[in-house]
């Protein structure tokens, strides 16, 4: 089934009301589709999704035909915040990630063309609605409890405690985490296979083929990563840190919680 969900949420004033994003995939003349009562500039997100994803170096359905649906739809929406969950909706609706990891996570964040995540305005709206209603419906509606952020933004949300905050610098990052694990005969092809046991099964009339092989050099692994991905996969982790607001425990007159832990990078997404 070509369809993924993926939660966000919409700014309405003070408030952060919840957003799910549907995109579907279905064959017929290629286009694509944004509907649920978009703003001009939420529009404008199927150009920098698109270019988003090609400059990453992840495939985009070009011979498909798109739509995504910002639900509900009598609720307004503005703002590049959803250029994040509609490029990973069209990923996950593709198979490139796993749609069933998109769930328990509410995304925002608005996409440069390279795919670099920018920070967007309304992260502590987002994270003050999110805590309310964790506590007030104790996780039973299944809306989305963490939050996946731009950076800047995540230290934003991260002065609400008791709130899980995930931080991304950019689109391969959240890509990487969701990323279906290797299917356990895909070891076969991987690097440093024993050769003793693919000469065991070869026949013995080709046993001086196996031999030279045995001898010869290791082939390095075919990959189709590019530079950016590669880079993304090797990226060390490294905390991002609350605001020092934070740490101080006040922040105009907010009673927080002192030595707040650090936000979470997106590659340690469980």
């Amino acid at each position: 089934m070509s369809l993924a969900l993926v939660q966000s949420r919409a700014l309405l004033g003070l408030e952060a009301l919840p957003v799910t994003v549907e995109v579907h995939l279905a064959n017929g003349l290629p286009s694509f589709t944004l509907v649920g009562l978009a703003d001009v500039e939420v529009k404008e997100a199927r150009e920098r999704v698109r270019s988003a994803l090609q400059n990453a170096g992840l495939e985009f359905p070009h011979n498909k035909r798109i739509t995504v649906n910002l639900a509900p739809a009598d609720l307004p929406k503005d703002s590049g915040r959803f250029d994040l969950p509609i490029a990973l909706g069209i990923l996950a609706a593709s198979g490139v990630i796993d749609r069933q990891r998109l769930a328990g996570y509410a995304f925002a964040g608005e996409l440069s063309l390279t795919g670099a995540l920018r920070p967007m305005r309304g992260a502590l709206a987002m994270a003050l609605r999110l805590y309310q209603q964790q506590n007030k419906t104790q996780h039973q509606d299944g809306d989305a409890l963490a939050l996946v952020l731009p950076t800047a933004s995540a230290q934003e949300a991260a002065l609400v405690p008791g709130l899980a905050v995930w931080a991304a610098d950019h689109l391969l990052d959240v890509v990487a985490s969701l990323t279906p694990a290797a299917q356990p005969d895909e070891a076969l092809d991987a690097p440093g296979t024993d050769v003793e046991q693919a000469a065991g099964a070869v026949d013995n009339s080709v046993d001086c083929c196996v031999d030279d092989a045995a001898n010869a050099p290791p082939a390095k692994p075919q990959t189709d990563e590019t530079p950016r991905k590669a880079a993304a996969r090797q990226r060390p982790l490294r905390p991002a840190r609350s605001p020092q607001a934070a740490a101080d425990g006040a922040v105009q007159g907010m009673r927080l919680v002192p030595h707040q832990p650090p936000v979470q990078r997106v590659h340690n997404l469980p």
